[in-house]
């Protein structure tokens, strides 16, 4: 199901993330699937189980899986989508890194901006 690149420079956490968040996008993983453990995930891929943790980890954070202790970890029922929790995720970091709610405004209506000139 998940194929890693283990000489990639995007770290393996991060790509197990991606994947499965292109499965729910995709309509491939739907609320209420239940996610490989984290050692079969490990397992199969040849991965430490520690880097599998911290993907879930991430995702249930974000708010796109939850776990039940002893039962598994489960795709959440997203109240946006897959793109919305992306975008939110990407803004709280630059939040984090010091970027202002002026500065990310100023950089939206850019982007918005070259977008009216394209269709012009």
């Amino acid at each position: 199901m998940f194929l890693l690149n283990l000489q990639s420079k995007v770290p393996i956490h991060e790509q197990i993330q991606n994947q499965i968040l292109r499965f729910i996008d995709a309509g491939v993983l739907k609320p209420g699937d239940r996610l490989p453990s984290v050692r079969t995930l490990a397992s199969e891929n040849g991965i430490n189980p520690n880097t599998v943790a911290r993907a879930y980890s991430e995702l249930e954070k974000n708010g796109y899986v939850y776990n039940l202790p002893k039962k598994g970890v489960y795709v959440a029922q997203t109240a946006g989508s897959v793109q919305n929790n992306i975008a939110l995720t990407v803004l709280r970091q630059l939040k984090e890194q010091g970027v202002t709610k002026k500065e990310l405004l100023r950089c939206i209506k850019e982007v918005y901006e070259e977008d009216d000139h394209v269709n012009d």
